[in-house]
């Protein structure tokens, strides 16, 4: 397979540029950025597609070398300083990859790898940054998968896909309009619903064993009143100290791990 160089400002780097920014790009060309050697490794070995890898002219590294040499996806060699403004930093990993963005049908959560994990739901989150963190979480507590509803930031942004620090692509990632697809497929498939919010029942006396749908609230205004009345259990977790409420990312990591514990 021949590189393809590219050493000016093209229409095609335009193109990739445009994806760590522009988010309608990202959906309209179905293909994202993710820099970095684990994000990149996951992507890889979780199956996405990788479309193509693009290198700094010149740099070289045992892990670099070896994807490289081994990937299907188009290899594009860039000059140091372009491939520098794709690469999140200046001094970046050798390579970013230019990954597909996976379909948004919820029949995708019946494929999960883990079939008998939790499916998280993140409702209108504003920060791409709690999105990777409950990602991360999401993937270390054995959940399936991350749903993305409402109007909100998105899990493909370059913050959330670092924030994740590769776990995101351990998931089935969908992004759904409203609560409407996700409740009727709980329903048919067998779930619980169990939303976060401080005027909830004691999470430690909640049953978050079986097949789960936990839902985390917008980080300042809670659940939409779609979801709190699709739950069949709203649950809050117990805080002492001054604090009036925690980053929506980290009470969905508590809820998660306890839905680990009770699974055993």
């Amino acid at each position: 397979m021949n590189d393809l160089r590219i050493t000016r400002e093209n229409a095609r780097f335009q193109q990739w540029e445009a994806l760590l920014t522009n988010r309608s790009k990202r959906h309209r060309n179905r293909e994202f950025l993710v820099q970095g050697v684990r994000p990149i490794t996951r992507a890889v070995e979780e199956g996405w597609t990788v479309r193509a890898l693009l290198r700094a002219d010149g740099a070289t590294s045992t892990w670099s070398d070896s994807l490289w040499s081994t990937t299907d996806a188009e290899r594009v060699m860039l000059s140091p300083e372009l491939h520098a403004r794709l690469s999140g930093r200046e001094e970046g990993a050798e390579l970013v990859a230019v990954v597909e963005m996976p379909e948004d049908g919820v029949a995708r959560l019946e494929e999960s790898r883990r079939p008998h994990g939790p499916v998280v739901v993140f409702d209108r989150p504003t920060s791409p940054g709690n999105i990777g963190t409950l990602a991360r979480s999401a993937d270390a507590f054995g959940a399936s998968a991350l749903v993305v509803t409402g109007h909100a930031a998105d899990p493909y942004d370059p913050q959330a896909v670092r924030a994740s620090t590769g776990s995101l692509f351990a998931l089935t990632v969908l992004r759904v309009p409203g609560p409407g697809p996700v409740v009727e497929h709980a329903h048919v498939h067998g779930y619980r619903i169990v939303g976060t919010d401080e005027d909830g029942s004691a999470l430690a006396d909640a049953d978050l064993g079986g097949r789960l749908v936990v839902v985390v609230g917008n980080e300042t205004h809670g659940l939409s009143s779609g979801w709190r009345a699709a739950c069949d259990e709203v649950v809050a977790i117990s805080m002492v100290g001054t604090a009036s409420s925690l980053n929506a990312a980290v009470a969905g990591s508590i809820v998660l791990h306890e839905s680990l514990r009770q699974r055993g």
